[in-house]
């Protein structure tokens, strides 16, 4: 749906600027573009705040597609104020710009997405999971740690470095702050997994 969205803003621009159309009603038209701005911009900002929440990646593409609308509705306003100010081929040019903008959103959802489908996880995900690790009392280092989406929850799984004296009672202890950790610092996490190595 973005991607046809980007396809008709593309072909109605320049299909005017080939051949100009005048705009007639121009204050209902400006009217009409900033209200379907203001609302499909707060369904996106919902929707997209939403989705991230919960992990949903569906539900955040949909939400960047109620933007993409809210552009096109924006690329109206815009177009409308250049032809009162004399240009009448504003319209069809910033109809243009936008195509390009929602091309870039496309391009952004497309790779969200295609990560998802591919059980592909953010890299700052796993980034901010191994600095959590790592700043657990007990924890040395860390060997490895996987993420994975299943569903709407993010399954967690490290291997990590314990000092030789570390008895059995610190040991969960450290794996307890460990998944407090986990549950702080990422979003939607499901099981932790802590496998433990220590250093001779």
């Amino acid at each position: 749906m973005i991607a046809l969205s980007a396809i008709v803003a593309g072909w109605q621009s320049i299909a005017r600027l080939i051949d100009p159309q005048p705009l007639t009603n121009l204050g209902w038209v400006l009217a009409a573009g900033l209200i379907g701005f203001a609302g499909n911009e707060l369904v996106a900002i919902y929707r997209i705040r939403v989705g991230r929440r919960i992990g949903s990646a569906a539900l955040v593409a949909d939400g960047i597609h109620a933007r993409t609308d809210g552009f096109t509705s924006l690329a109206v306003v815009l177009g409308v104020i250049g032809v009162w100010l004399g240009f009448p081929l504003a319209d069809p040019i910033i109809g243009l710009v936008i195509t390009a903008a929602i091309a870039v959103l496309l391009w952004g959802t497309a790779r969200d997405i295609g990560r998802r489908l591919l059980d592909g996880v953010d890299p700052d995900l796993v980034d901010r999971a191994e600095r959590s690790v790592r700043a657990v009392d007990g924890v040395q280092d860390v060997d490895d740690i996987r993420l994975r989406w299943t569903g709407h929850q993010l399954q967690v799984s490290a291997s990590v470095l314990l000092s030789q004296e570390t008895s059995m009672h610190e040991y969960e202890n450290i794996r307890s702050r460990l998944d407090l950790a986990m549950r702080s610092d990422l979003p939607n996490v499901g099981e932790v997994l802590v496998a433990p190595r220590v250093r001779h």
